[in-house]
């Protein structure tokens, strides 16, 4: 198992993985992103996220996109967009391996601490973070804008 820093070279990689999310969490129609503006966005002058990527016999088989915010009452923290293992790779300690690495990722940078979204059926994961002691906030409610 090979992780590494994404490269814009892995952008369909990337998208592909984006893409079978998407249908995992049962919304393959609410991707809109493209290739083009993840490259532009991603690996231009001003990157709006970083990526690590997991690779098995140069096969990328799991990613962990994030992206810094900022918080008045914690300071720096990392935002955790999306922790992606292929379907056939689940199972096989590479969520862990990718979490560990961003965790990592973040104490390197003086991060606070890191915050991510989960959605309330997805068990399997649910349980995962729980691993890690995560506190699981019930009370807050996600609000969207979209443009």
């Amino acid at each position: 198992m090979n992780i590494r820093k994404a490269t814009i070279e892995d952008v369909p990689a990337i998208m592909e993985l984006v893409r079978e999310l998407a249908v995992y969490e049962k919304a393959p129609e609410e991707v809109t992103n493209t290739e083009e503006r993840m490259r532009k966005e991603g690996f231009g002058e001003h990157p709006a996220f970083e990526c690590i990527l997991a690779e098995k016999d140069g096969t990328v088989v799991g990613m962990s996109l994030y992206y810094y915010r900022y918080s008045t009452w914690k300071g720096r923290r990392l935002y955790l967009e999306d922790l992606i293992v292929t379907e056939k790779a689940r199972g096989t300690g590479l969520g862990k391996i990718l979490l560990d690495r961003t965790i990592e990722i973040a104490k390197e940078v003086g991060c606070s601490g890191m915050m991510w979204q989960v959605l309330d059926w997805n068990t399997p994961a649910i349980e995962f973070y729980k691993k890690y002691n995560a506190r699981l906030d019930g009370e807050w409610i996600n609000c969207h804008l979209d443009f």
